[in-house]
């Protein structure tokens, strides 16, 4: 819409409530790309309006009240004095006014033909157009909660992660080894090996820190999920597999259907974690300083299938500092109480 290029960097401030229960907060509002971005005032995204969805509650109101089309319990109050942004809103929903079709005008094979381009737009073209969009604009504190939320309902399957005392200190400078931010929990069951949770978090399999010498084969888990991250981020895999609606849902409500993060734990806790490659398996070890000859042989005992991690070991010759001290090891293989 050539309208929006006129409007990008334009904003106000405004008064927003979700809820009719709710007390009217301070905001910033902004034009986004097709939508209308309302922010706190520490610049962090709380809601996404759809501009072709945007109703106004009376028109000549002082303030202009505006809500989601269907609900107008969610409102966004804007003074007299923003009329800048008033008339930005009233344009650009005339123009999605103008843009849709209107009924009778159109012949038969001129309806089907339409018809079919908006399918192919909407099955080929708007979920990906979405996915790419949230992944913009979805802050980190949203994607950290899904994840939390995705942890939640591992754990009614799992149990809660296994943790001590004495294993805090060596799981944070395990994380800090192999670049996990979002730091590393211990799971009795719930996944195979390794998964990364959008937000950052690492979920390890208590045989990865109990069934072998080495920390760095644990560590050599930790760095495919990293190496996963980098191709495919665990909030795109989700967006991906929970379909169009969620991808909306989330971006004009902040928050992922239920439903939708059911299904994805449901997934992603039974398959199998995709490959990565190689080349960028040791390009990860050689940034971490770790043996990947460790982590090749417990891939495959017999080394045939994993050589070229062994032969192309970064560390091979050298000698880098330990992953963990062998007593932080000892506690960390003690983690769950055997």
């Amino acid at each position: 819409m050539t309208a929006l290029k006129k409007y990008a960097r334009l904003e106000a401030t405004g008064l927003w409530r979700q809820t009719p229960d709710e007390q009217r907060r301070e905001v910033v509002v902004s034009i986004g790309d097709a939508t209308l971005v309302i922010s706190n005032l520490n610049d962090t995204a709380l809601t996404h309006w759809s501009l072709a969805a945007i109703e106004r509650a009376g028109a000549g109101d002082d303030p202009a009240t505006f809500h989601p089309d269907g609900d107008p319990g969610e409102t966004l109050q804007l003074q007299a004095d923003e009329v800048q942004m008033i008339e930005a809103i009233e344009t650009l929903r005339r123009a999605v006014t103008r843009s849709r079709p209107r009924p009778g005008r159109l012949r038969w094979l001129g309806a089907t033909l339409s018809t079919t381009a908006v399918a192919a737009l909407l099955i080929f073209w708007l979920p990906g157009a979405l996915i790419n969009h949230a992944m913009k604009v979805v802050p980190s504190v949203t994607r950290t909660e899904i994840g939390r939320e995705l942890l939640t309902r591992i754990e009614r399957v799992a149990g809660p992660p296994c943790q001590t005392a004495e294993t805090v200190r060596p799981l944070a400078q395990l994380a800090a080894r192999t670049g996990a931010t979002g730091g590393i929990a211990v799971l009795r069951d719930g996944v195979r090996t390794s998964l990364a949770l959008p937000g950052g978090k690492v979920l390890l399999n208590r045989a990865l820190v109990e069934d072998f010498e080495e920390p760095d084969v644990v560590a050599g888990y930790i760095l495919a999920e990293e190496v996963r991250r980098a191709n495919q981020s665990a909030m795109r895999d989700l967006l991906s597999t929970a379909g169009l609606r969620a991808s909306i849902t989330l971006l004009t409500t902040g928050e992922m259907p239920e439903r939708a993060l059911d299904r994805y734990a449901e997934t992603v806790v039974a398959g199998t974690r995709p490959d990565v490659s190689d080349q960028e398996l040791l390009a990860a070890f050689a940034a971490a300083q770790v043996r990947s000859t460790p982590y090749a042989y417990a891939q495959d005992i017999s080394g045939e299938s994993t050589l070229a991690l062994i032969e192309g070991d970064p560390m091979a010759g050298q000698s880098p500092a330990p992953v963990l001290k062998d007593a932080d090891w000892l506690r960390l293989q003690a983690i769950c109480g055997g």
